[in-house]
């Protein structure tokens, strides 16, 4: 292992490849845990497993769609396209392995971002006395 490369609480990618899910359960925090020994949804994971085998093959697959937002990035995620639901839209997330233990939702904001603008004719008392045609 070179200085540099990613590691999960000490485990290369290839090594959290290899392990199961109630060992790599055991390196995540206490929530994340929780939710993998109660269960992740097989389906899910089948269509990921199934677009890694396409890009494998040298097709580009459609990202996976989902509704899971408080699915946990697993490692065998990693490298996939996920089209995650915020509310409105599916929102594409490339799973990398900084995502690890983490869960799809927080990569997929639901609200927008603020942005103030100018006010607007009649919005202060001042702009009362600005005429309308500018």
């Amino acid at each position: 292992m070179a200085k540099g490369d990613f590691t999960f609480r000490g485990k290369t990618v290839e090594e959290l490849q290899g392990i199961s899910l109630i060992e790599f359960s055991a390196l995540c925090t206490a929530r994340a845990r929780r939710s993998i020994k109660r269960g992740t949804d097989e389906k899910f994971l089948k269509k990921i497993q199934k677009a890694h085998d396409l890009i494998k093959a040298g097709k580009y697959p459609k990202p996976v769609k989902t509704h899971y937002r408080d699915h946990v990035v697993l490692p065998s995620m990693i490298g996939a396209t996920v089209a995650v639901y915020n509310g409105k839209e599916f929102v594409n997330v490339v799973i990398n392995e900084k995502m690890l233990g983490h869960f799809l939702g927080e990569f997929v904001l639901t609200r927008k971002r603020l942005q103030h603008g100018k006010a607007g004719i009649g919005a202060t008392r001042s702009s009362t006395a600005i005429s309308a045609r500018g």
